[in-house]
């Protein structure tokens, strides 16, 4: 049998690679298995591996952390792409994208609710107001994300929910950055859950949107 070129063996390990880091035998946050574990597992050369990984870590796929291992940080390369935004100070143009997202979401959800979904909900608004009133930012923060997943996941739209995974880590990033210690910018969000209680597209919409309005002259 033919030997690939080089090139090409790279390649194909750079697919093997994220095949399993999307089909989830690598999650996000866990750690691949070593250099010479990869070698064994994939048949291939350690320079082919060492190739590899580089690739994804350039890709912003995966990250090395010096005396601890090569870890998952993120499961494509479109979550760098919008961090790099967001370090260019883009905040207008990302609060532009998580309307995109989250207001269709609102509005699917209030269609396809389920009481699981539900329960969901009200249990992640909980945690939410829960460490607000504590003064946990980190924690609000944490739970904030959840019920925003938590919306997302009662849309029952796989595809728009991958799409909002891949960049939700950037995304909410402008969450911590907008809440700093003020607790005056505190933003109920029970109205939205109860729209998408209630199974009102429009009005879930409008509670989505509300919170996420441009900055003063974008």
């Amino acid at each position: 049998m033919a030997v690939p070129p080089r090139g090409r063996r790279v390649q194909q390990t750079i697919t093997q690679l994220r095949e399993r880091i999307l089909g989830g035998e690598w999650p996000v946050g866990g750690r691949i298995p070593t250099e010479p574990q990869l070698v064994a597992a994939l048949g291939v050369g350690r320079n082919t591996v060492r190739e590899a990984v580089r690739a994804l870590q350039h890709a912003g796929v995966l990250e090395c952390r010096q005396g601890s291992g090569t870890y998952v940080v993120s499961t494509d390369e479109l979550a760098p792409v919008v961090a790099r935004r967001l370090s260019d100070n883009r905040m207008a143009e990302v609060i532009e994208v998580r309307r995109a997202f989250e207001v269709e979401a609102a509005r699917l959800a209030a269609r396809r609710r389920t009481p699981e979904d539900l329960a969901a909900l009200d249990d992640a608004l909980a945690a939410r107001e829960a460490a607000w009133d504590a003064g946990r930012v980190d924690e609000f923060v944490a739970a904030d994300a959840l019920l925003h997943d938590a919306v997302m996941a009662a849309a029952h739209n796989p595809m728009l929910a991958e799409l909002y995974a891949s960049v939700g880590a950037a995304l909410r990033s402008t969450l911590a950055q907008a809440i700093g210690d003020a607790p005056e910018r505190h933003v109920d969000h029970s109205r939205l859950v109860d729209a998408i209680r209630a199974g009102d597209p429009e009005r879930a919409a409008i509670e989505a949107a509300a919170f996420l309005e441009s900055p003063p002259g974008a």
